[in-house]
């Protein structure tokens, strides 16, 4: 199958005093449309600015970005603007993600009218209703601010708002992380359940190796910017052949057996 995403050579470079951070060193992979990717790795591996990255909320120092064969890295925002319905976030916190001045049907109807201006109020809201029920939320939802709402349901308004673009490619980043584990569970369905119907593409960034086991079909394992393992997921998380992965799987499934140590500090050892 083609790839409707490939990423080559990534390279996202921060200023600091004296010089420059690399966050992203040298990244390359690919998802197919319609299944998931997940790109798994502690906090500061530069997970969270490859996504930032896809959906070009920062331009990469260097690399490209391939969208269905388009390479979108560098691409002027006048350039891309008419292509950003196409790959759409969803973010970590759906609190703050989310307008708290708009209800519900606005915060999805307003997606709509950037992909369709042409449609009148009536239309969108229309439209808007159908992606909130699409995502679990009812009739009474619609007039709701995202403060009456729980976490878990903030967070489908986000999804719904993510799917009303109509986009190929959606980026989760931690989507799911501030949510109680039940919570978490109904999202991780919600996900699958979309993808089987709509066939959407999806990213999913994540430090929780049972979420990536459940949702994705390939993963990335990064560290200090640079990938250290990938391939599908049910062989990379069952017989890891890295051992920054396998210490990773140790801490996910046994705290205790990590003694206090953090899986970068394993793999500190590994390249001493």
């Amino acid at each position: 199958m083609t790839a409707l995403l490939e990423v080559n050579d990534l390279v996202v470079e921060y200023p600091v005093r004296g010089g420059v951070f690399r966050a992203v060193d040298g990244v390359s992979f690919s998802v197919e449309a319609g299944r998931t990717l997940a790109i798994v790795g502690e906090s500061g591996c530069g997970k969270s600015t490859i996504a930032r990255s896809i959906v070009r909320l920062l331009t990469p120092t260097s690399g490209q970005i391939l969208l269905n064969g388009v390479d979108i890295a560098q691409l002027p925002e006048r350039k891309f603007r008419p292509m950003r319905s196409r790959v759409q976030m969803v973010f970590q916190d759906p609190y703050g993600s989310l307008d708290p001045h708009l209800t519900a049907e606005r915060i999805v109807g307003e997606a709509i009218g950037l992909r369709a201006p042409r449609l009148s109020s009536s239309e969108r809201f229309e439209q808007a209703a159908q992606y909130l029920d699409q995502v679990g939320l009812d009739e009474s939802a619609r007039g709701r601010y995202p403060r009456e709402f729980s976490g878990g349901q903030r967070q489908r308004i986000g999804i719904a708002r993510a799917l009303a673009s109509k986009p190929e490619l959606i980026v989760l980043d931690e989507a799911t992380s501030a949510l109680d584990v039940s919570v978490q569970a109904e999202i991780l369905a919600l996900l699958q359940f979309l993808q089987t119907n709509t066939g959407v593409t999806f990213v999913v960034i994540s430090h929780n190796l049972g979420v990536v086991r459940e949702v994705s079909d390939t993963v990335v394992v990064m560290s200090a910017g640079q990938i250290v393992e990938s391939g599908e997921t049910r062989e990379v998380l069952r017989r890891p052949q890295h051992p920054y992965t396998r210490a990773l799987r140790s801490a996910a499934l046994d705290p205790s057996t990590m003694r206090g140590r953090k899986p970068r500090d394993v793999l500190a050892g590994v390249r001493a």
